[in-house]
């Protein structure tokens, strides 16, 4: 096995493919401590700007998941199936999906994260429902999953360390927009998990992660191939979040959003694109059910009540709310033609729904609902946006992440696609 840590720094700064030998050498010494932070991130700047071969991206990740544990759900009497988006502005979807396809008669193990920049977190919507907890211990985490179908908590340590240590490197050093490190970065943790299935939400649009449609529909097939290299079923769907998905952006906000739809209402793209993925669920499971009924007679509603129940949460007490609020009118008359999503991002965490380092706390009572969308008529003074926060302070923060963000014209334009393709 190689053991100079100079050798894999030279093979990847001068183009090469890094072996087998040399990856597993690396991150396990990264992971160990042996490897030394300089070192590591000299080596994630040369795969920034060299690439990895997909054989190569292969054994990064694999090499990552066994770092730690890869979850065994054998003991279910379920099919197993999740999903991960690569997240965006309203996008609530998991908080009714996860109950959704559970109800169906599948088991859903869902690692959700927290909101960090202008990316909404599940974790922290979720934990706005009063007593809600989101790190589970492994027994309690097994318990929920057997007895509910599904359970949507925090990643424990035993899940990949090497990505948590590598994260952490590549968020200051300038080296998180690598497709690569992304795909292995979110996979290794979705694999390990356990599940046989995996249906991915990958988001396109001026609100996503890369804010680039040709690389994010490259990165949503780096990561259908990992999966199934990895003996994961995996599929992608490209969704549109070019605006806010909903009307809702922020944690409380998105729970009674959440909610709505569980109830059968709510918005009309949240409910399509949550019945989207759960058939893209449901046939990976192998289970055939039209989810649309379920949805619609309160099953669905009743199995988000059972794991909110499990995970300690009272639905029965009031979700948080905002002292202030801020109106954000139209201007002229016209059609919505444009809102620029990461802008809403932007805002909605300068109001207090996100965090700028993982230590932050949240409101989560603040953020913004949407009352205009594209393609719909406005007139002057009519309100497009509704700002919430606990301090009004932060209106003037968020005022100044809109500006330029919104236009109204004469014409009215056809909102994009919810759902652009599927890549399986």
């Amino acid at each position: 096995m190689a053991t100079d840590i100079l050798d894999v720094l030279r093979t990847k700064r001068d183009g090469g493919r890094l072996s087998d030998e040399q990856i597993r050498f690396f991150i396990d010494g990264y992971t160990a401590g042996t490897i030394a932070d300089e070192q590591a991130a000299a080596l994630l700047m040369a795969i920034v700007w060299r690439g990895m071969e997909p054989d190569e991206l292969a054994t990064w990740t694999a090499a990552m998941i066994d770092t730690g544990e890869r979850a065994d759900l054998s003991f279910l009497d379920r099919p197993t199936v999740d999903k991960h988006s690569t997240g965006g502005v309203g996008d609530k979807i998991s908080l009714i999906l996860v109950p959704l396809v559970a109800a169906c008669g599948a088991a859903v193990p869902q690692l959700a994260g927290r909101g960090l920049g202008h990316t909404g977190g599940t974790l922290d919507k979720l934990e706005a429902i009063a007593g809600f907890q989101s790190v589970l211990p492994a027994d309690r985490y097994r318990q929920v999953l057997a007895d509910v179908g599904g359970v949507i908590a925090g990643a424990s340590g035993d899940i990949a360390p090497a990505d948590r240590k590598l994260y952490a490197l590549r968020d200051v050093t300038a080296t998180v927009e690598s497709i690569p490190l992304i795909a292995s970065s979110i996979m290794s943790k979705k694999i390990a998990e356990g599940t046989s299935g995996l249906v991915l939400d990958v988001k396109l649009g001026s609100g996503s992660f890369l804010g680039d449609d040709d690389a994010t529909r490259v990165l949503a097939e780096t990561m259908v191939g990992i999966g199934n290299g990895n003996g994961v079923d995996t599929v992608a769907l490209l969704t549109d979040m070019d605006q806010p998905l909903g009307r809702a952006a922020g944690n409380a906000l998105e729970v009674q959003e959440s909610l709505d739809v569980l109830a059968g209402g709510g918005p009309a793209d949240v409910r399509e694109l949550t019945l989207a993925l759960a058939r893209e669920m449901l046939g990976i499971a192998g289970i055939d059910t039209d989810p649309e009924p379920v949805l619609d007679d309160g099953r669905a509603m009743e199995a988000f009540e059972r794991i909110v129940a499990a995970q300690g949460g009272d639905l029965s007490v009031a979700l948080p709310t905002s002292a202030h609020a801020h109106v954000v009118a139209a201007e002229r008359d016209g059609w919505l033609q444009r809102m620029d999503c990461k802008a809403v991002g932007i805002a909605v965490w300068r109001l207090g729904a996100g965090r700028a380092r993982k230590e932050d706390a949240v409101s989560f009572g603040a953020g913004a609902l949407v009352e205009a969308k594209v393609g719909e008529r406005v007139a002057a003074g009519d309100p497009v946006l509704v700002l919430h926060a606990d301090d009004p302070d932060r209106f003037a923060g968020a005022l100044a992440a809109l500006e330029g963000a919104i236009d109204i014209g004469d014409q009215r334009v056809e909102p994009r696609p919810l759902i652009a393709d599927r890549i399986a």
